[in-house]
């Protein structure tokens, strides 16, 4: 959704900064404000993706060229850099608050019982059913807002149902799970690669692999250093990154 939202294949929850933002303020809201229960926090959470996203654009539309893929990827970085440091200067006041809220760090599923996914159920239908309704408004807008306009999509309203629905989405999936990465941006890809790039396929099987994916990389950090655990997000980056330097890269020849 976000790769369709902005047409950056470079694009992701993690890379947009919406984990980020949306860590930082539950975070905040369990820490200074005092909020408890998934359904009072992920609020926050929505709040604080929308401005992390909102704050990504704006950087990267600002200055010649406009936000290109790599503008935004970059600024995606530094966004999601900040709010990792703001995080743990909440999260590291001392020993007992590291120990309780590292999981806003990295990312994990330890936290995601029955009660606390059955809490983010409404979240994530909401989100689910706004996507899937935008699948064909977004392959209209991939060949461009004139064209789309012509056939009856309107851009503008498009984006902002996009948007939210890429809040929503990512917003409680990191309420659950932590801000955990790469996943949004490396699951799509390999969706187009066996559906091709129409988003009404490319979306319901992006869950589908997005959720194997996850458990997967979570099974693996739980017997790569046993009896150690390796929490998912870090696994998630340690398989995702490599793929996002190989984006970034032939985006960059493509456009020498």
């Amino acid at each position: 959704m976000a790769q369709g939202l902005t047409r950056n294949p470079l694009a992701g929850p993690g890379v947009l900064g919406v984990n980020g933002g949306a860590a930082f303020a539950a975070v905040v809201a369990i820490a200074v404000v005092g909020v408890g229960p998934l359904g009072r926090y992920v609020w926050f959470c929505f709040a604080g993706a929308a401005l992390a996203l909102a704050a990504v654009l704006a950087v990267a539309a600002a200055g010649h060229g406009g936000a290109t893929p790599v503008k935004i990827a970059m600024a995606g970085a530094a966004v999601s850099a900040l709010l990792f440091s703001l995080t743990s200067a909440v999260v590291l006041r001392d020993h007992a608050l590291f120990e309780r809220f590292r999981f806003w760090l990295v990312g994990s599923l330890t936290r995601a019982d029955l009660g606390t996914v059955s809490q983010a159920v409404p979240f994530v239908a909401t989100g689910a059913v706004l996507a899937l309704a935008l699948a064909r408004p977004l392959d209209a807008a991939a060949l461009g807002d004139d064209t789309a306009r012509g056939i009856g999509v309107r851009p503008g309203l498009l984006h902002g149902l996009a948007i939210t629905a890429v809040v929503v989405l990512a917003g409680t999936a990191t309420a659950v799970a932590g801000p955990v990465g790469f996943v949004g941006l490396v699951v799509p890809h390999i969706a187009r690669m066996l559906t091709g790039p129409a988003h009404v396929r490319v979306l319901p099987l992006s869950a589908l692999l997005g959720a194997a994916v996850l458990l997967l990389a979570d099974v693996a950090g739980r017997v790569v250093l046993r009896p150690e655990e390796v929490q998912v997000g870090v696994t998630t980056a340690a398989l995702g990154a490599p793929v996002f330097l190989y984006l970034v890269r032939r985006r960059r020849v493509a456009q020498l």
